[in-house]
């Protein structure tokens, strides 16, 4: 009998975890579909450092702020992702040049390689909206040995210099929607429960490729 018993609260237990597993990959393909839409219109910005040294990781974020400077107006002007694309695409040896030359101001010889490149980028929240992980097309600029912490951002639509409060404005002026900026907004409960969904999504699809 109490063998009978204990079968009966693990088929429980197991129901419960199915109905959860269930819940969680409807809500987790409905999001998914969201972040493709965000991947689609985006173009992140990965910035790495020559190492973990206070002196490289300062250097890294001079880089950065150069960087940003020279490419938000041009951002802005683009009337989408494939515009942007392009308009990246022809400013990349600009863009090294300048890396570079920030570099040498301040008494550096490292070397910098700025690529335009699909890349792998994890959950992570900004001033104002959280992007899930996943891949995106991202404006890379690897100074040295590229060995150091990360700085990640999105260059297009140009919303790493944008206040939080300007987040939607400027993320609907560059073609995207309420619902997609809603998914990036969300916060609490909902939003770890939503996100989480999607990174197991993720790491399906990723080990289905294999």
């Amino acid at each position: 009998m109490k063998k009978m018993q204990n079968a009966g609260k693990w088929n429980a237990l197991e129901c419960a975890l199915l109905v959860m597993l269930a819940v969680c990959l409807l809500v987790g393909a409905a999001a998914l579909k969201k972040q493709d839409q965000l991947q689609q219109k985006m173009i992140r910005l990965h910035v790495v450092a020559n190492s973990d040294s206070a002196r490289d990781q300062a250097l890294k974020l001079q880089v950065r702020d150069r960087v940003l400077a020279f490419t938000e107006q041009t951002m802005r002007a683009s009337a989408d992702r494939e515009a942007a694309n392009q308009a990246l695409h022809v400013s990349l040896p600009v863009i090294e040049q300048m890396a570079e030359e920030t570099l040498r101001e301040n008494g550096c010889g490292d070397s910098v390689e700025v690529r335009l490149e699909p890349a792998e980028f994890p959950l992570k929240a900004y001033d104002g909206f959280r992007l899930p992980a996943g891949e995106y097309m991202a404006l890379r600029v690897l100074i040295g040995e590229a060995a150091g912490q990360n700085w990640w951002c999105v260059v297009y639509p140009p919303l790493c210099m944008a206040a939080a409060s300007d987040v939607q404005e400027t993320g609907i002026a560059c073609g995207m929607d309420r619902e997609e900026l809603d998914l990036m907004q969300e916060a609490g409960e909902e939003y770890q429960v939503k996100f989480r969904c999607v990174e197991l999504w993720e790491q399906l699809r990723q080990w289905l490729h294999k």
